[in-house]
Parts: structure tokens; sequence; C-alpha cells
């Protein structure tokens, strides 16, 4: 009995979590790490608040909580007892994401696959808003077993993920710096966007010009824009970076950089009106491939998001450790 107070005790710290919250995912990491199996007894209400201190309703609370998940069972006069000790079919997993952008959900396609019809998923969209991101965190805490999420590249977000308990944490997508080891799996925009610009340089030496759309405010990574600009002067390019592609300008002899999916495709309409050849009048490159890129020949680079998703949902299914960066991958087609 000692350890499951252990494992109750050890959440104290993490200031995001109430005693309710303690308590419940408390027992729930007692299942996990074996510490008492299935059909054994639970801990007494009368001997839980000696121990923790928390009153009889928290406790009584986090014990429905856990009979209504399907973890605990109360038989009647005889106390509470673990009901299934196997980890897979009652975790409940977060998922925090951007949105559902088509090479969004390829991630989510492969990673639900992985995780197989045992494992509760339930995915959430922070759309890039730290208050939106900070509002779920807070809704979800204490909630699931595990949390898969998409960080923002933002000054709260390294103190708003530092309250999620390292074992019950998988970062995907960007990666942002927290104090010591936690599971990711994640991209590199600064050193891959070079080598691919790199790669490209004698394709895009034969244009005029190439012209990098970015805002400084908006979402896409700020660490392109010193690589393209690295870019430009080992190789001895003409370019400039301008905030955001306006309707119509489209010029003979300029090669077009975006990140965003919104002007790519006015890009490419604005070609097909000035009977602009792609590849051969204009060049296009792109980022974040995905099958409508694939089927109309733009040149894009990006990580594979479904190995990405498949690889998280297998590092979740087996317990593993990972720390991934997912190489970036150059796709070169009739574009450029």
């Amino acid at each position: 009995m000692d350890r499951i107070f252990q494992e109750i005790k050890k959440l104290t710290d993490i200031p995001s979590y109430s005693k309710h919250d303690r308590f419940v995912q408390g027992i729930i990491n007692a299942i996990n790490e074996k510490v008492i199996g299935q059909d054994e007894m639970l801990p007494s209400v009368n001997k839980l608040i000696k121990e923790l201190g928390f009153s009889r309703e928290t406790i009584i609370k986090g014990y429905r909580d856990l009979i209504s998940r399907g973890i605990v069972e109360s038989k009647n006069r005889h106390g509470y007892f673990v009901a299934n000790s196997n980890a897979e079919q009652t975790l409940n997993v977060a998922l925090l994401m951007y949105n559902l952008d088509s090479f969004e959900e390829q991630f989510y396609r492969n990673f639900r696959h992985e995780l197989g019809p045992n494992i509760r998923l339930n995915p959430y969209f922070h759309h890039g808003d730290i208050e939106i991101f900070e509002t779920i965190l807070n809704q979800i805490k204490g909630k699931y077993g595990m949390y898969v999420i998409a960080p923002i590249p933002h000054p709260k977000t390294k103190e708003l993920l530092e309250t999620i308990p390292r074992n019950k944490f998988l970062m995907f997508d960007r990666y942002e710096p927290l104090e010591g080891d936690f599971n990711h799996i994640t991209q590199e925009f600064g050193e891959s966007s070079y080598r691919i610009l790199a790669e490209l340089a004698p394709k895009i030496k034969k244009f005029d010009e190439i012209i990098f759309y970015h805002s400084p405010a908006s979402l896409d990574p700020k660490e392109i824009v010193p690589s393209f600009k690295k870019f430009l002067k080992d190789f001895n390019i003409k370019g400039r970076i301008i905030k955001e592609y306006t309707h119509g300008s489209v010029e003979k002899g300029k090669v077009y950089f975006t990140l965003d999916n919104f002007a790519l495709w006015q890009i490419m309409r604005d070609c097909k009106s000035l009977q602009l050849v792609p590849g051969k009048d204009v060049g296009v490159l792109s980022s974040n491939d995905e099958p409508a890129k694939e089927i109309i020949g733009v040149t894009t680079f990006s990580a594979d998001f479904a190995n990405m998703g498949k690889l998280a949902g297998q590092a979740i299914v087996n317990k593993d450790k990972i720390t991934l960066t997912v190489p970036t991958i150059l796709f070169e087609r009739n574009t450029l």
C-alpha cells in the first residue's frame, strides 16, 4: 500500500494538479507501474484520508472517476479493486494539434491506426493561438494518461508544458526546448531549409530572382529566414523577402517560395491566368508535402508526417523513450 501512496505523493509538485487530479493520476500510475495488479484491493477511503490528508469527498469523487473509466470497480462492502491492469485498454490520449490541414491529417491517420482500437484518442486544435492553447491545457490537465502536443513558438509555451508529467508527455511537429529530458518527434527548420535550397541552387540560378514570402507575424518557422539569407549570400543569388503575396503579381523569370498554402494556390492560379508555365517561365517552391501538391507537380520539401504519426503511435503503445528529429525530404517536381 505504501507504494500506492508514494505514486500519489509524487504528483504534489505539479502546480496545475488539483488533489483530485493527483489522486486519480497517482492510482493510474501505480497500476501502470505494476505496483498493484488486476483484482487487487486498493486502499480504503479512511486509509487514504489518513495517509494523504485529502477530504473524504475528494477520495470518493476520485474513485468514482476511476470507476467511470473502467479502471476501478467497487465491490459492495468489500472496497475498491483494480478492474483492468491492461494500460492499453485504459489509456486515454489527448492529441493537441495546430489544425487538420491535409499534411497534419496524414499524421493523425497513422497515429490513430498505431494506437489501435483499445486506446481512446481525443483530438484538440489550438490553431496557433496561445490563449486557446492555454485554455485547452487547463481543461484537460489530469484527465489523460498521455498528452501528445504540437507546441506553439511563444514565451508562455515552456511554462505551460512544464506542468505536464514527463512520463505522460510527447512533443511532436515543432521543437520547443524544455528543461531536462522529454520525449519528442519533431522537425528542424534552419539547417534543413538551407540544405534544400543549396541542393536546388542550380535550378534557381536559371531564373532572375527568388522571392520568399514570409511575415514576421505569421506562424511560419522563423528559423528559415536566416537560412534563406545565408543561401543568397553563399550562392550569389539575387533574392528578397516579402511579407505576403499580392494577387496578380507573378512575373516571368522569378522563383516564388512560400510556406502558405493559400498563397501557393493563388500563385498557381495567377500563372494559369497569365499563361506562365511553372518550371519554365517561373519557378514555384513550397513546403509541407501533401497529395494535392504531388498530383499537380509542385516542388516541395517536407517532413514525413505520415511516418511521424506512425512513430508517435508506436512509442506510446510500446512505452518507448523517443527523441527524434525527423529528416526533411526534397520532392523535386515540375514547378522547379
